[in-house]
């Protein structure tokens, strides 16, 4: 397989990804999940508006009502409920471990392709999976597992684990229409139903006051601000563009390489340590994208 933008645009996510989870950890207990994830959203579909003008146009693409609900109820499953989840997992268990549990995603991913979409992935392809999972698990685990609560990994186990199911199946099912509709339009459509799903929740269980008082605290804005804008917008579109280019099930396998740019990238940002065991990982790690992308 040649080195194509699709396959660029996959690590570039797992790459911007990675930052934007530092920056969320450096930003530590600021917001509650919910607020964090929602402020993120609502930032996205800011910057997505202008980027659509500019490359799409204002007018609506021809998406049929089932694509519509489709793309909608996507985001509603892989934006407004996995991300939150996902946040939550790492408020309750660190990085670390929730980096053991989010390399479920490409499992999950390639299960459904394989169901749902007729994909497969040649032996190859498998190896460099099974590296790539390897040295994920190298760097992610943790010897001291008494450092966590273990009713918090307990329940940032199940968080993690719905996270990523949740992901896996809202990107699977808008697979299709990424390849078959505009882009950025597809992008913002399930954006929008990540946004409303979150409001009409928050409206349910009237939290807006909640909210609100959540959003009045003195914030670490720049971080909050410069992750939001990694996660929500450049990764989220590379993200997605990864998935319109190439097979899901190989976009997955790429962005994989997240785990471990979060190890690194702590030993450089945050000043965590980085021993042998986690220099492996990102070794093989590496060696198992490299064969993903020339298999």
């Amino acid at each position: 397989m040649a080195i194509g933008l699709g396959e660029l645009s996959a690590l570039a996510a797992a790459l911007f990804w990675a930052l934007s989870v530092i920056l969320f950890r450096k930003a530590g207990q600021a917001l509650p999940p919910f607020e964090l994830n929602l402020f993120k959203n609502l930032l996205g579909f800011a910057l997505i508006l202008p980027t659509l003008a500019l490359l799409e146009g204002w007018q609506l693409a021809e998406f049929s009502l089932e694509e519509l609900g489709i793309a909608l109820f996507s985001g509603f499953l892989g934006i407004a409920v996995a991300d939150t989840w996902y946040l939550r997992a790492l408020q309750l268990m660190g990085a670390s471990r929730t980096g053991i549990v989010a390399s479920l995603l490409s499992p999950f991913v390639i299960l459904l392709s394989f169901l749902f979409l007729g994909e497969s992935l040649s032996g190859r392809q498998i190896a460099g999976f099974v590296l790539v999972m390897a040295g994920i698990l190298l760097v992610t685990w943790r010897a001291n597992r008494r450092s966590v609560d273990t009713e918090h990994i307990r329940k940032g186990v199940f968080f993690g684990i719905g996270a990523v199911f949740l992901m896996a199946v809202g990107i699977v099912m808008v697979k299709e229409i990424l390849e078959t509709r505009p882009f950025i339009w597809t992008a913002q459509i399930r954006l929008t139903g990540g946004i409303a799903g979150m409001l009409i929740y928050t409206l349910l269980r009237s939290r807006f006051a909640e909210v609100r008082r959540n959003f009045a605290k003195p914030l670490p804005w720049k971080l909050i601000i410069a992750g939001s804008f990694l996660s929500i917008y450049l990764s989220m579109m590379l993200w997605l563009a990864g998935y319109k280019l190439i097979p899901a099930s190989e976009a997955s396998v790429l962005n994989e390489s997240a785990n471990a740019w979060i190890v690194f990238l702590a030993w450089l940002m945050l000043g965590e340590s980085i021993g042998f065991r986690k220099v492996t990982g990102l070794v093989l790690t590496s060696v198992g994208v490299i064969i993903m992308l020339l298999a």
